[in-house]
């Protein structure tokens, strides 16, 4: 709530009355000015783990019955004689195996909705790799500076037998001299086809998008792997087996993950994962796929597809991320970002969806905030999902950051 009025309420005040955007400040009454949402974060604190083993088995169950009833591979799209979607909007409902669409009351009814979605991901991106791509992790160190507070290591990792992905390593100088253990974050970058990872270790001079280095010099551990097909990082994913570079992004940021828990001085089974716009929407996919990330954070990563250019999907479908989103009528996508942050309930979720985003529509963030607050209320957090909308751009302003900071340190720490 905030001045009296629901979320809701104040989404069809503003669209009355909109803010200024900051060019505008002083051309108008002070009377037909809008305060922005503000509000502090209260009762955060340690909330029941998922049971992931259950969960990854019933996803798995249930994308199998999905495939064998469709007569399909999970990759293909779906067929003429499939039920319409449950609606993205409503997670509080599933459908069982009859077709009978069901109302969620409980926890365990909503695992059942989950792995559905789990299953619409897999249909779009393409299985998830699973144990069977694991191998040696085989890090070797390119190269090493001294950034005063911390050391930042350009590093290799394997994701795969196959595979070999670019990464920068940012350790916390006490961690390299003390004997305790440090919260580690996965730090993914924006859509920058010539500097890529590069940007959020302080390599392209884009202070707002250091969260890396910010992250580093508070003390945490940050590891930036470059995503595919961006900048110098070019691996074949028609030979690796991937249908989306969203997949093998998914992935190699899961095998981060295993490396940072190969390291002796990182707290193991507990990381955050933060990012800005490609780097958004990357941090939610990975942190559905894998509940050791406990703590998202979120900067102009996402609307509904729905409402995404209008309906206009293209910017989707590029082979580094997610093509076969174009096989779809636009309502009949099998998963949207009001059932992907609901996935991620119970863990704190922080997203700054700004006013003047021109990729991401904030009027609907705001409405995925609402479809998935009520899967929080289920778990009793609802005080862990927060939606933040600076009075910017396409843009992740320090006063964002600092609440992303603050939250990975209350939770991570």
């Amino acid at each position: 709530m905030h001045d009296g009025l629901p979320r809701i309420a104040r989404w069809r005040k503003w669209r009355t009355n909109p803010p200024l955007h900051p060019s505008q400040e002083g051309t108008l009454q002070p009377a037909l000015r809008t305060k922005l949402p503000s509000w502090e974060m209260r009762g955060v604190g340690s909330q029941p783990e998922h049971q992931s083993k259950w969960t990854a088995s019933l996803c798995g169950v249930f994308f199998l019955l999905l495939s064998i009833s469709s007569g399909t591979s999970a990759a293909e799209p779906p067929p003429a004689s499939r039920p319409p979607r449950l609606d993205p909007a409503k997670l509080l409902e599933y459908r069982r195996e009859t077709g009978n669409i069901m109302p969620v009351t409980n926890v365990e009814e909503w695992q059942l909705r989950r792995a559905s979605v789990l299953a619409g991901m897999q249909e779009v991106m393409g299985p998830w790799p699973g144990n069977e791509k694991r191998c040696p992790l085989a890090m070797e160190t390119l190269e090493e500076v001294d950034c005063g507070d911390y050391v930042r290591k350009l590093i290799t990792y394997r994701p795969e037998p196959k595979g070999i992905v670019p990464a920068y390593l940012l350790i916390p100088k006490e961690a390299l001299s003390s004997s305790k253990k440090f919260p580690a974050v996965l730090c993914l970058h924006q859509t920058d086809n010539k500097l890529g990872h590069k940007i959020v270790v302080g390599l392209g001079n884009r202070p707002n998008d250091e969260y890396g280095v910010d992250l580093a010099k508070r003390g945490f551990v940050c590891l930036a792997p470059a995503y595919p097909l961006l900048a110098n990082y070019k691996p074949d994913l028609k030979a690796l087996g991937y249908h989306s570079g969203t997949m093998k992004a998914i992935w190699d940021n899961i095998r981060g993950m295993d490396l940072l828990e190969s390291l002796p001085f990182v707290k193991p089974g507990k990381f955050g994962a933060i990012g800005h716009s490609l780097g958004g929407h990357n941090s939610i996919y990975t942190a559905v796929f894998d509940e050791r990330i406990k703590v998202i954070v979120s900067s102009c990563g996402f609307d509904s597809f729905r409402d995404y250019m209008d309906g206009n999907i293209k910017g989707w479908t590029s082979d580094r991320y997610m093509p076969k989103l174009l096989n779809y009528p636009l309502r009949e996508i099998p998963f949207d970002f009001h059932e992907l942050i609901g996935a991620l309930a119970p863990r704190p979720v922080f997203v700054s969806a700004p006013f003047y985003d021109t990729n991401f529509k904030w009027t609907s963030v705001l409405l995925i905030e609402e479809a998935a607050s009520k899967v929080y209320d289920l778990y009793g957090a609802r005080a862990n999902l927060r939606v933040e909308h600076p009075k910017c751009g396409h843009e992740f302003p320090i006063e964002m950051r600092e609440i992303a900071y603050r939250l990975f340190a209350e939770q991570l720490r």
